[in-house]
């Protein structure tokens, strides 16, 4: 078979594009596939599906996986986005039909909507756009995820939560994300019913009914799937039934109208300055107590959390990281193992205080610093303790405080909203414990994951022979262990097992399982499952094993499941193992080219706001920083003053010694200043010899004077002399003040006054001399 190629308009010949070629010739499509009511069998939306030109790059998967190989996810994402639009408008997608598109998680938080929005501002009518997302992107990057619902919200469109039941975690977000549209994993649709499809069922179905959110079961292929999806409450479907993805949709004559919900505003949403205790309603009753009973509160909390499980959100604040104390590193260990997702702030907290804990550190001046906070929130319970501390001294454990104890599930949504808001992108993806199938519509799961793997039978309701029979005949590795003989020994193994082990039956039978381990694999993870043994429950882990006697490692994604007699006692675990290598090694390129693009963007971002000879930040920045300070000012009835200095005798340091030497003066005293200026204040380089200053924080009444001391401290420690190669070289300063209210209300005019004055001084000393 020849390879696809595509026409090059430049050459006239043909060429295999890469992504790169794909991005610049504008080479990406959509095709669009029909969401329909499923009552009435009208069409209420279409999917835009990304799709390459025809070759290598024409799945989603394929184009999706290069460009991230390439670090042009961000590029390929706007692509597809305005991709979907403009074919939306072309084909005359538009209201009342919906047009449903996907946002990539890793680069959600800086998409481009401007761009969106003149290409949606050109159809004859406006489209109804709904932005689809994941619970894998909160879990990993929920400040940014919130922030991005918000503008999305701002601009009337909806919020789809993306392939719920693929992941427990995604019903715990949904009181978080408020989502329009809840989309069924197809699995739900397609496989066999079974506890884990009722929890999911029960906690989708009492989210609908309390908001009024829609339903839309992805996956429907045959009327068995259909009359599936209608009977777990969905009102919407896709899938090939009704239609596949096609690039030129036939018109709809007929829709039935998206009826989105009606927006919500929390004290929370989209502001990292409100605090949980902040979303209190007016006239909420508040008591007061001593941090004794606060402790024992919480504490209770934490085991609701943990009854409630893998479907739970916990966000709880520590005013210092010297209160996570060491009591406290282990509840919140055991938080981590059992519950969903869990986060604590406080101040100097570091990114993960203990292992699967996701954390952040506060500003000094973040309002969280004062509070007690403690939520949980999941499907069906919702309770928060939000306190305040009332700064009184004493003991640590006689502090007071008031609070509310508060079981209102919007208040408890807006709380844990605003803790959430604080927690930064996540250093690395969590693996994966079970893969989503590939939908027919397109990728539901991230490229590079493996196939699902079922549940272990139960051996204890199957007849033995059977059981055996079906366990030697699959492809995923299955081992039994005898948990009634000293040492677990496994007595039996199927043909997988013995590939992935390395080794015969005849070498596996009798010994235990702990073979397969190797110098390199997670003690933490060992001590897991073998704690998991001890209490006789199921643990999933991910493992590095080896393989034979020449010890190749691989990733191991293993399933231990109990198996208990009539009489209870536990008599055998069974093993289901599965070769992940492959999945994991993507994962990890994937976060290597993700660390390389944060730290590339992240030195953008310091050349642009950074002056790159002295380490200052650069007028733009400090321009954005005075005016926040002067905002801040208002709403205090505080004062802020600015101070334009400008060294004086630093043209002859140039002249005599060189440019070289002159930057080096700079940089010295540059330092100097960094030093000398209070934490609270700003400091930036304007250019050439001049710098600039602002004091924050300042009273009205003294404002003037405490500026005018300020300054001539600064211009002590920049007249001292500096060494520069040998010589001792000084320089002198002239220093020119400006006062909010007093002289001027913006940055600019405040700026521009200090500049006048400074020249007056410099005028006048050399007017003296």
């Amino acid at each position: 078979m020849s390879t696809p190629t595509v026409d090059d308009p430049t050459s006239g010949t043909s060429t295999v594009p890469d992504v790169a070629d794909v991005l610049r010739r504008g080479l990406v499509r959509s095709h669009f596939q029909p969401i329909l009511h499923l009552d009435s069998g009208r069409v209420a939306a279409f999917e835009a599906l990304a799709r390459g030109p025809e070759g290598p790059l024409h799945s989603p998967f394929a184009l999706f996986g290069a460009a991230r190989e390439a670090g042009l996810l961000a590029e390929l994402d706007e692509a597809c986005r305005a991709a979907a639009f403009r074919g939306a408008v072309e084909h005359h997608l538009v209201a009342p039909l919906g047009l449903f598109v996907n946002v990539e998680p890793e680069v959600l938080d800086s998409a481009p909507l401007d761009d969106l929005l003149a290409i949606a501002e050109s159809a004859p009518a406006r489209l109804r756009v709904v932005v689809e997302i994941t619970e894998r992107a909160l879990a990993l990057r929920p400040a940014e995820l919130l922030r991005t619902v918000q503008r999305v919200r701002d601009l009337g469109w909806g919020v789809a939560l993306d392939d719920v039941g693929a992941e427990t975690a995604s019903l715990a977000f949904m009181p978080l994300l408020r989502p329009d549209v809840v989309k069924l994993d197809l699995r739900l649709t397609q496989d066999r019913p079974g506890p884990e499809v009722a929890e999911i069922m029960n906690a989708v179905n009492a989210y609908a009914e309390r908001t009024g959110a829609l339903i839309l079961a992805e996956g429907i292929e045959t009327e068995r799937h259909l009359a599936a999806a209608r009977a777990l409450g969905a009102t919407l479907g896709q899938g090939w039934l009704f239609g596949r993805p096609v690039p030129q949709p036939a018109p709809v004559d007929d829709v039935h109208e998206l009826r989105l919900l009606s927006p919500v505003t929390t004290s929370a949403s989209g502001a990292d300055a409100a605090s949980p205790f902040a979303c209190l309603p007016p006239g909420t009753p508040l008591r007061r107590s001593s941090k004794r009973l606060l402790v024992e509160i919480s504490k209770q909390l934490e085991r609701e959390a943990m009854r409630v499980g893998e479907t739970c959100v916990t966000a709880a604040t520590f005013q210092h990281a010297r209160h996570f104390t060491v009591a406290t590193e282990q509840r919140y260990r055991d938080l981590a193992d059992r519950v969903g997702f869990v986060c604590a702030v406080g101040e100097d907290l570091s990114e993960e205080p203990v292992a699967g804990v996701r954390g952040a550190t506060l500003s000094p001046d973040d309002p969280v610093l004062g509070e007690w906070d403690v939520t949980v929130i999941g499907p069906h319970f919702a309770a928060a303790l939000l306190a305040r501390d009332l700064g009184d001294d004493g003991p640590d454990m006689d502090r007071t405080f008031e609070y509310a104890l508060t079981y209102e599930r919007d208040v408890v949504a807006a709380a844990t909203h605003a803790l959430l808001s604080r927690v930064r992108p996540h250093g690395a993806e969590p693996v994966t414990r079970v893969s989503a199938p590939v939908s027919a519509a397109g990728p539901a799961a991230p490229a590079g994951t493996g196939a699902r793997v079922e549940e272990p039978l139960d051996l204890s309701s199957v007849p033995s022979q059977s059981v055996l029979r079906a366990l030697s005949a699959t492809t995923n590795g299955v081992s039994i262990a005898d948990m009634t003989r000293p040492d677990h020994p496994l007595v039996f193994v199927n043909p997988a097992f013995e590939a992935l082990a390395g080794f015969p039956a005849s070498e596996l039978l009798g010994r235990n399982c702990r073979l397969l381990q190797g110098s390199d694999t997670d003690r933490a993870a060992v001590a897991r499952i073998r704690a998991a043994i001890r209490a006789g429950v199921e643990c999933r882990e991910l493992v590095l094993n080896v393989r034979g006697p020449h010890r190749e490692p691989w990733w191991n994604e293993v399933h231990l499941s109990p198996v208990h007699d009539e009489h209870g006692r536990l008599v055998q675990y069974v093993g289901l193992q599965n070769d992940v290598t492959d999945r994991v090694e993507a994962d990890r390129a994937l976060k290597r080219a993700s660390d390389q693009a944060r730290s590339y963007l992240a030195r953008i971002e310091q050349l642009a706001y950074t002056d790159a000879l002295t380490g200052l930040m650069n007028r733009r920045r400090f321009e954005e920083q005075v005016e926040v300070a002067l905002w801040d000012a208002r709403v205090a009835d505080g004062a802020l003053a600015v101070l334009f200095m400008d060294l004086d005798g630093f043209k002859a340091v140039n002249d005599e010694l060189g440019h070289a030497a002159g930057d080096e003066v700079l940089q010295a005293i540059a330092a100097r200043l960094r030093d000398r200026v209070r934490r609270t204040d700003l400091l930036a380089r304007l250019g050439g010899d001049e710098f600039l200053v602002a004091l924050c924080g300042l009273d009205p009444a003294t404002a003037e004077q405490e500026a005018r001391r300020i300054a001539s401290g600064l211009a002590e420690c920049v007249r001292e002399p500096v060494e520069v190669r040998g010589v001792s070289v000084a320089v002198g300063v002239s220093i020119g003040i400006s006062t909010y209210p007093h002289d001027a209300e913006d940055f600019g005019r405040l700026v521009h006054a200090a500049d006048l004055r400074m020249y007056d001084i410099k005028d006048g000393s050399a007017s003296a001399r």
